[in-house]
């Protein structure tokens, strides 16, 4: 992925701002100057900030689709194929124009790496479409690491009304070092299975995710998840897999592990082409899960842990 210039159809800027003062006059005029173009506008940031570009906007919000972000995109994986391309994609003509804020202060550690490689992979899922996708960050909620990705998963930043291009953006390197190594606790048995116990293993999983608190209908989002995560397991990681589940905060966690290699960094990021076999199981996780983590590496083979809050 090289670096983007002006010339290219896709647009991604990052804009740092502070306060609301510097968010409503960073995204607003964004917003009024798509529509005044004719461009499909698209809104999703958190509820907060949602209220203020509502308000601003006055009678014109109406021609925009407005989301909350920490509801649509709680689970980072599921923005790309469930907000952005969902937008674009139903707006095949002429220019899209969206803002979304995925990173926001509240945001847990353990959610961040699925972020920050959400930013990375928009530039690959949207290369060369006509599409502007506007990405708010608080400079003074966020730590300083959160700026730095941001720089390297923006080809442009804008800041104090400046715009600039950023000489950090690596959006490559940005996948690569969030592609970390996945654990569960040390205590946590494991659950080996092949083809032949597949119905077994997802009995048991969802009989102990249900000891451990989740409720209806969360287990039945569970019971998909550990359905489809395992049958992948047999399909494309030898024939075989392992299972283990536990709690960890509010949720339920679900690691499913196997010896199979994801080659597509987008794979349960965007929908497969039409009439492609497979490739719609880790779409469907990220669809009913809070959370989803994946780590994949040649000879340490795959593992996805899989969050759902109780």
């Amino acid at each position: 992925m090289s670096a983007m210039t002006e010339t290219e159809p896709f647009v991604h800027p990052a804009l740092f701002y502070r306060g609301e003062r510097e968010y409503v006059a960073g995204t607003v005029p964004f917003v009024e100057e798509g529509l005044d173009a004719g461009e499909a506008v698209a809104v999703s940031v958190p509820g907060p900030n949602l209220e203020l570009i509502r308000e601003e906007l006055g009678a014109r919000a109406a021609q925009v689709k407005l989301l909350d972000m920490t509801q649509v995109g709680r689970n980072p994986g599921r923005i790309i194929p469930r907000v952005l391309r969902a937008f674009a994609d139903a707006h095949p003509a002429g220019r899209v124009r969206i803002i979304g804020e995925p990173i926001w202060a509240g945001r847990s550690p353990t959610e961040y790496p699925a972020c920050v490689q959400h930013e990375a992979l928009i530039n690959l899922a949207f290369q060369g479409r006509a599409v502007t996708i506007l990405c708010p960050y608080d400079v003074e909620g966020l730590e300083e690491t959160v700026l730095a990705d941001a720089y390297a998963t923006h080809p442009t930043i804008i800041e104090a009304g400046a715009q600039g291009t950023s000489a950090a953006y690596a959006p490559e390197a940005v996948i690569s070092r969030y592609n970390e190594p996945l654990t569960a606790p040390g205590d946590v048995p494991q659950t080996f299975y092949t083809a032949k116990t597949l119905p077994d293993v997802r009995h048991f999983a969802t009989g102990r995710a249900a000891e451990l608190g989740l409720p209806e209908p969360r287990l039945q989002d569970f019971a998909l998840a550990v359905a489809e995560l395992t049958t992948n397991s047999v399909v494309h990681g030898r024939g075989s897999g392992a299972l283990r589940v536990w709690r960890q905060d509010d949720s339920v966690v679900c690691e499913v592990r196997d010896a199979g290699l994801l080659t597509d960094p987008l794979a349960g990021r965007c929908p497969p082409p039409p009439g492609q076999a497979g490739g719609r199981g880790l779409l469907l996780v990220n669809v009913v899960a809070d959370l989803v983590r994946v780590h994949t590496a040649p000879g340490e083979g795959t593992t996805i842990h899989g969050y759902f809050r109780c």
